[in-house]
C-alpha cells in the first residue's frame, strides 16, 4: 500500500525525470499523464552543464546518456563555444569558451528514450491525457485530494499533482487562479488581478528558427567547416545562431534567433510554431558570413518558434499541488539551461517527497520546503538568461552595434564574452547538493 500517489502532467525530460527519481522510494505510486498520443519528444539537442551532470549521475542515468552524447563528460577542460561575430561578409571568432567537462549535448528522443527505460516497473503512464484543470478539496485535511480533469472529458485522482507541462501549463494555470483566489478573499484585489496576468505565458520577443542538418550535407557544401567539430554561437546585432553537433556528429543542431525586444511581454497573435523557408531565414540573416550561410543552404525543413517565458510566479505550490520546469520557470536559451533546470527541479522535489518525514499530513510542509529553497534560484537562471540574450545579440544595456562596430571592437567583444563566462559560471562552478541539504534539514525537524 503506497503512502500516497503522485500525479505527474508531462511527459518530457522534465516530468520523466521527476518520475525516476520518485522510482527510487517503493512506497510512493507514481502516474505520468501525457498530452501526446505517445512519448516523442519535440526538439532535437539538449545540453547539459556539469552542474546538472552531478544529478544524471545520481538518478544512474549517465552511463547510459554518455553513450549517446557527442562527448563523454568528465572533469577536463573541455571547449563548450567557439563565440564568433557573424553579421559580416568576413567573420570572426574573439572567444574560446572552455570550461570543466563542457557541455554534453544529447539528441533529446535518445534522452527521453533512456528515462523512459529507467521509470519503475510500478509507475503507470497513460497517453492522450491533455490537463485542462485540476480543483483540490480543503488542504487542512490529511485526506484531501487532488482531482484532475482532462480535456478528453475524463478525470483523475492523487495526492499530489506535479506540473511538469510546459510553458502553456494547463497546471500552472489553475494554480495562479487559486493563489489569486486566496488573495482577493484576504481583501486583496490588485495582488489577485496580478496574479491571473501571470496564468498565460508572455512572448520574449525572439523568434527561433529551429532545424537540423546532417553533417555530411555540410561538409559536401564546405569541407572545412569548424561545426563539423566543434560547437559555434554565431554573434550579430538583434541576431543570434547557436548550432552543435548531436548523435556522434551525424546530424547538427541549428537555433537561429530574431530579437525584437520592443515587443517583449507582448501577446503573440498566431500560432507560437510556424512552418519556414530556408529562403525566410537567409533573409533574416542577409549579410552575414558564409559559414552561416553555408548552415542555410544545407537545410531541408525548418519552422519557425516564437519563444515565450513566465513571469516570475510568487510561489510554486498551492496546497499539494507542485509545478516545474518551464510549468514553472519558462525562460529563453541563453544558458542550455532548460533541460538542466527541469532536472534539479524533479530531484530536489523527488528528495522530500520521498524521504521518510513526509507523509500525507507533512505533504504541504515539504512542498513548502521544495519552493522556499528552489524558487528563488530557479528565476534567478531564467533572468540571467535573458540577460546573456540581449549580449548574444548585443541589447544589453551600455552596449550597442555602434560600440561593437568601432575601431572598440576587440576590446568590446572580448568583455562581451567574460561577461557571459561570468553569467554562466554557476554551471559548471556550484552543484545542487547544498540547497538539497539544506531542504533535508528543513524537513527533518518537521
Amino acid at each position: 500500500m503506497p503512502k500516497f500517489t503522485v500525479a505527474i502532467c508531462g511527459g518530457g525530460v522534465g516530468g520523466l525525470a521527476c518520475a525516476v527519481a520518485l522510482s527510487r522510494y517503493p512506497d510512493i505510486q507514481v502516474d505520468i499523464y501525457e498530452a501526446a498520443s505517445q512519448f516523442a519528444e519535440v526538439g532535437a539537442g539538449v545540453g547539459v552543464w556539469p552542474r546538472a551532470w552531478k544529478v544524471v549521475q545520481a538518478l544512474g542515468l549517465d552511463r547510459e546518456l554518455a553513450q549517446v552524447a557527442v562527448v563523454a563528460p568528465d572533469h577536463r577542460p573541455r571547449l563548450s563555444f567557439n563565440f564568433r561575430k557573424g553579421d559580416q561578409p568576413e567573420g570572426h571568432t574573439f572567444y574560446q569558451l572552455y570550461t570543466p567537462g563542457g557541455l554534453v549535448t544529447i539528441h533529446r528522443p535518445e534522452f527521453q528514450h533512456i528515462l523512459l527505460r529507467h521509470l519503475s516497473p510500478s509507475a503507470r503512464t497513460h497517453t492522450s491525457k491533455r490537463l485542462a484543470s485540476y480543483s483540490q478539496s480543503s488542504q487542512q485535511e490529511p485526506q484531501s485530494r487532488v482531482t484532475l480533469y482532462f480535456e478528453d472529458g475524463s478525470s483523475a485522482t492523487c495526492d499530489v499533482l506535479i506540473g511538469a507541462d510546459g510553458v502553456k501549463s494547463a497546471t500552472r494555470a489553475s494554480l495562479v487562479d487559486e493563489l489569486a483566489q486566496a488573495a482577493r478573499a484576504a481583501g486583496r484585489p490588485n495582488e489577485a488581478d496580478s496574479l491571473r496576468r501571470m496564468a498565460q505565458a508572455r512572448w520574449s520577443g525572439l523568434s527561433a528558427y529551429r532545424t537540423t542538418i546532417t553533417a555530411e550535407a555540410l561538409r559536401s557544401r564546405m569541407p572545412g567547416h569548424t561545426l563539423l567539430h566543434e560547437p559555434m554561437a554565431y554573434f550579430g546585432h538583434d541576431r543570434q545562431l547557436t548550432a552543435y553537433p548531436l548523435l556522434h556528429g551525424k546530424i547538427i543542431n541549428v537555433a537561429a534567433f530574431k530579437a525584437r525586444y520592443d515587443l517583449e511581454g507582448t501577446t503573440m497573435k498566431g500560432p507560437w510554431v510556424t512552418e519556414a523557408t530556408k529562403d525566410e531565414i537567409a533573409a533574416d540573416f542577409d549579410g552575414w558570413e558564409p559559414e552561416v550561410k553555408a548552415i542555410f543552404q544545407c537545410i531541408t525543413k525548418v519552422s519557425r518558434w516564437a519563444v515565450h517565458t513566465t513571469e516570475p510566479l510568487p510561489s510554486f505550490i498551492s496546497g499539494r499541488v507542485a509545478l516545474i520546469g518551464d510549468s514553472a520557470h519558462a525562460s529563453v536559451p541563453f544558458q542550455g539551461a532548460g533541460a538542466g533546470q527541469a532536472i534539479e527541479d524533479a530531484y530536489l522535489l523527488a528528495t522530500l517527497l520521498g524521504h521518510p518525514k513526509t507523509t500525507l499530513s507533512t505533504l504541504a510542509r515539504a512542498l513548502q520546503i521544495y519552493d522556499a529553497v528552489r524558487r528563488p534560484y530557479a528565476q534567478n537562471v531564467a533572468e540571467t538568461s535573458r540577460e546573456c540574450g540581449m549580449l548574444f545579440t548585443f541589447n544589453y544595456p551600455g552596449l550597442s552595434s555602434r560600440d561593437i562596430q568601432t575601431g572598440q571592437m576587440a576590446e568590446k567583444l572580448r568583455a562581451v564574452a567574460e561577461t557571459i563566462q561570468r553569467k554562466w559560471s554557476w554551471a559548471w562552478d556550484s552543484t545542487l547538493d547544498g540547497d538539497l541539504a539544506r531542504a533535508v534539514r528543513m524537513l527533518e525537524p518537521s
